[in-house]
């Protein structure tokens, strides 16, 4: 559409070269474009005409020649092994966020929506996939070897969810009970493994078309395997893209924790099909509302799938607690953020807007209440469809649902940066309590003394003793200092503020408080997700300086008789981290000991081997316990894991796949040289890419330097996919003392060759992340800047 009279035409464009444009206007003649000039740097092509194209509808044509790139974005290659062992490439494409542009020239924003009529011409003998159903497939006329595959037209969508796929691969299928076609593609004679994936897909569909009472707009839905990729999934209607690893399940070689990982994924790439495809944000500023959104809701539908899977205590330590250690920083950034250039986009794909997206999100939810959460949802699901949005808009659809002030409310946790930590104390007034709350904003450097006093509006809900599960007190602080009155609390009985760890903030209770809650973590009467909170918040504050980690030490010994695995994994994390501190001390040895102190009796009590009965999360737990056992160096654990590692090795008896990670990375911290090119070679021989994965996390745990150089150089070699690298280099960081100097050093040697491969998506971010991480003296934090200023990595700015 020609809005007002002009003789240029300027759209995205990049690595593309024009051949010849015209544009035709509706019944006339067509004029052809007699100059393009490429601003590069803005990813931006303007056509030139001789004459004045005048106000009206016309026919754009552009000839073009594109690349199929190396870089996993665009439009790419990506490279896989046939069962005979060739070598081959698959065509795929990646546009989120800016580079529908790498693939066509197109007007290449979330708002500039369109439908799309594709149609490919591809070698007869592949699988062409696109966002809808094929309609038509006939022999190309120039080369018999090809066809020409016709795709119906698209809804009114985005560039940004435009893809098209071109390989070989083999299927399973299954019909939704909503009608709904659903294909899982995977790699040729792997199909049994898509079906793991299938069957939560086709659960997942109907579940939300009743959550939202919007029904799935397409006629199906394909969800792939790709080779090369670099996120994890990518939610492209109709044709959703996905790793191998987040996609395929292999009843006998998956884990539970990789069950669990597909199971997450494939409901948070479904939930966009609706939040994100149907209705997308405006700008990229409110991409927070597509991902904090999706990465709630596939808890939701994991909890509807796998009730035993205790999922959303999982949240709170997969995603509450990370999204806070990132929030607490002085370099965080609003939930909203600003966005100006392409480059600026690939640095908000970040833990606050997923995590603290979905915290929010779901505090949300519980302060209003399911039943006007989802009449609030399809407000605005059926007033934006095929349109966009903005963060307002939902909490307008919200606030009419509800009768709540969301707006106000909400503006408070998305607008500024951070999260409040509230100093609660108590004092017994006869037979009432009187609690007395003060919020402040919480910092990782130590006590808040900023100028400014930023506010929250907190929803805090308070539980006691009496009914640990059930509020006794709701209300929502919107000042600094709030004093409450609770009736009817007997000296002796405790109170606990945050019920189910739900509120996004952190408390900080008197002495006397926090002393009356340790009996109640000791006897398993709080439950799983308030026990993990309250260790949590003790070790940050501790980590802030704010209390004494002697008194954190002492209240892990109230959690002797725990049996989630969500609080120990949660528990393992933090006495990790103060692990890696200690490392930089004399007193390494003595936490290690602690660490064997802590899981030895948990460890005696699950054994080695399932026992009937047991499920899910007990697998997970004995994976956890026996590896951190492991590590350590406790002595029967390592013997137990040599034992069963040579039996494995040596084909007598495979390792089950839940004990895998575990007995690698126990062998390999006390291994040498054989203990390595033997993990090596089953790498080599597996062919899975889960168990690559799997040992490709673990092998940084060698501890000599000249093995832990051997590791780094694989890292980089064929071997491993581009996009595991990462996790390679981050193991090895990770993996010891020696091995963090190590990597550091590696990635500064080989900055060039890392940063051309990842330069502009998140993996660059993930790799410093990864290798810096655990330095903790002012001599490094000035080597580390000096060497990024020299070598500026501008989407990895923050």
């Amino acid at each position: 559409q020609v809005k007002q009279a002009t003789n240029q035409i300027v759209m995205n464009c990049a690595d593309i070269d024009i051949i010849t444009a015209s544009y035709a206007p509706e019944g006339d003649e067509e004029v052809h474009a007699t100059g393009f000039n490429y601003q590069n740097e803005d990813e931006k092509v303007t056509l030139s005409f001789p004459s004045t194209l005048q106000k009206g509808t016309g026919m754009l044509k552009i000839d073009f020649v594109g690349e199929l790139n190396d870089k996993m974005k665009g439009f790419y290659r990506s490279k896989y092994t046939t069962p005979t062992g060739d070598t081959r490439y698959a065509a795929v494409t990646q546009f989120e966020a800016t580079d529908a542009r790498r693939a066509f020239p197109c007007w290449d924003e979330p708002a500039i929506k369109a439908t799309f009529d594709i149609s490919l011409v591809v070698p007869k003998d592949r699988v062409a996939l696109s966002n809808m159903n094929v309609i038509d497939r006939k022999p190309y006329p120039d080369d018999e070897n090809l066809v020409e595959v016709k795709f119906a037209r698209t809804p009114i969508m985005s560039t940004y969810l435009v893809a098209f796929v071109v390989g070989e691969y083999d299927f399973v299928e299954a019909r939704s009970l909503d009608g709904v076609l659903v294909r899982v593609y995977t790699p040729v004679g792997k199909a049994e493994q898509g079906k793991f994936a299938l069957e939560v897909a086709a659960k997942t569909l109907p579940f939300y078309k009743d959550y939202f009472n919007v029904p799935y707009p397409l006629p199906k839905i394909d969800l792939i395997a790709i080779a090369d990729f670099a996120a994890g999934a990518m939610e492209n209607w109709g044709l959703v893209t996905y790793r191998e690893t987040a996609l395929l399940i292999d009843p006998k070689n998956s884990c539970s924790s990789s069950r669990q990982w597909v199971a997450l994924v494939v409901g948070h790439e479904l939930a966009h099909q609706w939040f994100g495809n149907l209705v997308t944000m405006e700008w990229w500023t409110h991409l927070w509302l597509n991902e904090g959104f999706a990465s709630w809701i596939e808890y939701l539908c994991v909890d509807h799938c796998f009730p035993e899977y205790d999922i959303w205590t999982q949240f709170v330590s997969a995603d509450y607690t990370r999204a806070q250690e990132l929030d607490a920083l002085e370099n965080s950034h609003p939930i909203e953020v600003s966005v100006g250039h392409p480059s600026e986009v690939d640095e908000i794909f970040d833990a606050i807007s997923y995590s603290k997206g979905a915290s929010v999100i779901r505090m949300l939810h519980d302060y209003i209440g399911d039943e006007d959460f989802r009449k609030g949802m399809n407000l605005y699901l059926t007033k934006f469809q095929q349109k966009n949005a903005a963060t307002e808009d939902l909490w307008e659809s919200l606030e009419k649902a509800s009768g709540k002030p969301i707006a106000a409310v909400m503006n408070t946790w998305t607008k500024q940066m951070g999260f409040p930590l509230i100093y609660v104390e108590a004092e017994q007034q006869e037979d009432d309590k009187v609690l007395k709350l003060v919020q402040k904003k919480f910092c990782a450097s130590g006590p808040y003394t900023g100028e400014d006093f930023p506010m929250w509006m907190v929803p805090i809900s308070i539980c006691t003793s009496d009914d640990p599960t059930c509020a006794k007190m709701q209300i929502l602080m919107d000042k600094p200092e709030l004093t409450l009155v609770l009736k009817d609390i007997k000296p002796d009985q405790w109170v606990k503020l945050n019920l189910g760890t739900v509120g996004f903030y952190r408390t900080q209770y008197s002495p006397d408080m926090l002393e009356s809650l340790i009996p109640a973590i000791k006897d398993l009467s709080l439950p799983p997700v308030d026990r993990l909170g309250l260790q949590n918040d003790l070790f940050s504050l501790a980590r802030a300086g704010i209390i004494s980690t002697v008194e954190v030490l002492k209240v892990m010994e109230a959690f002797v008789n725990e049996p989630n695995y969500t609080v120990w994994s949660d528990l393992s994390c933090n006495l990790g981290i103060l692990s890696t501190l200690l490392s930089h001390t004399d007193f390494y040895e003595e936490i290690q000991v602690f660490v064997k102190d802590v899981f030895s009796p948990i460890g005696e009590r699950l054994g080695w081997d399932p026992k009937p009965g047991e499920g899910h999360l007990d697998a997970l737990l004995r994976g956890l316990v026996l590896g951190k056992l492991g590590k350590a160096g406790h002595k029967a654990t390592l013997e137990e894991a040599r034992r069963r590692f040579k039996d494995h090795v040596e084909g007598k008896h495979m390792l089950s796949a839940d004990l895998r990670s575990p007995v690698y990375v126990t062998v390999l911290k006390h291994g040498d040289s054989t203990t390595l090119d033997t993990m090596l070679k089953l790498h080599k021989q597996a062919d899975m890419q889960e168990e690559k994965n799997r040992i490709e996390r673990v092998l940084g745990a060698i501890s000599q330097p000249e093995l832990i150089q051997k590791v780094l150089t694989f890292a980089l070699s064929e071997e491993v996919r581009p996009q595991d690298t990462v996790s390679v280099i981050g193991g090895v960081a990770g993996g010891s003392k020696q091995g963090r100097k190590a990597a550091w050093k590696f990635v500064r040697d080989n900055w060039e060759e890392l940063y051309n491969r990842y330069q502009g998506g998140f993996l660059i971010s993930r790799l410093i992340k990864l290798t810096v991480d655990g330095f903790a003296n002012d001599k490094m934090a000035a080597e580390v800047k000096a060497f990024f200023e020299s070598h500026p990595a501008p989407s990895a700015e923050r």
